[in-house]
């Protein structure tokens, strides 16, 4: 079993390493952009060696995750406070972070956490996707409603339909204002659009996928389907 201890940045990575059954050890930088770190892991991989890879919680590193995942390497994540409260020195370096990695994992002292695998996170930024659409038609909605009452009007959902499309765009309004009654449904049109095939999905696929990714961690989630359908509730 190789342990290796990985002070992880976008652009390389700083390693420090030990082998159980022989005893060696040895630090070494690996580049990203020029797949030198792929190339380190993919050998070890060949070389039929088991590996345990440490590092902190950090942003930036899926690629790097789903190399170990796919090589069958374990991978622990660690929880950046805790690390930084088991550091001796106060000094601060890219060596003496790999170090204290590899230190914290040999003492069997290593404060993992857990972090949603792959499937999950995939799920996830589709819930996200779908949020951020939804919030901006509503800021547009908002923003038209706003107008009409301005003007005298309260049309509410009826201002979403093609008669009130119409009657908005009949306003004699300034140049300014009236740019935002021409651009604005169009700019909802589009949104609904997009947002539309995500909501039309099959959530009941959504779901089991939402549900297995998070039973695997003992988790009882609710529907995902139903709370995205509430997020998106409205868009008529």
């Amino acid at each position: 079993m190789m342990i290796i201890g990985v002070d992880y940045h976008p652009s390389f990575q700083q390693i420090a390493f030990f082998v159980e059954e022989t005893g060696e050890c040895g630090e070494q930088e690996l580049n990203h952009s020029d797949g030198q770190a792929e190339k380190f892991y993919r050998d070890l991989k060949q070389r039929g060696i088991c590996v345990r890879v440490g590092l902190e919680a950090t942003g930036y590193s899926r690629w790097f995750e789903r190399l170990l995942a796919e090589l069958g390497f374990e991978l622990w994540i660690g929880d950046p406070a805790e690390i930084k409260t088991r550091r001796v020195k106060k000094q601060k370096t890219d060596r003496k972070d790999a170090q204290l990695l590899l230190r914290l994992m040999r003492e069997d002292n290593f404060p993992r956490i857990w972090v949603p695998g792959p499937e999950n996170r995939d799920l996830r930024q589709l819930l996200w996707h779908r949020h951020r659409l939804a919030q901006m038609r509503t800021r547009i909605m908002n923003q038209l409603q706003a107008l009409a009452m301005n003007e005298g009007y309260r049309w509410t959902k009826k201002l979403f339909s093609e008669q009130g499309r119409a009657q908005l765009e009949k306003l004699s309004l300034l140049a300014g204002t009236g740019v935002l009654t021409r651009n604005h449904p169009h700019v909802r049109a589009d949104l609904l659009a997009a947002v539309e095939p995500l909501r039309s999905s099959d959530d009941q696929h959504v779901d089991e996928r939402w549900e297995r990714a998070n039973a695997r961690m003992g988790h009882q989630p609710q529907r995902l389907g139903s709370f995205l359908d509430f997020l998106l509730s409205g868009c008529g």
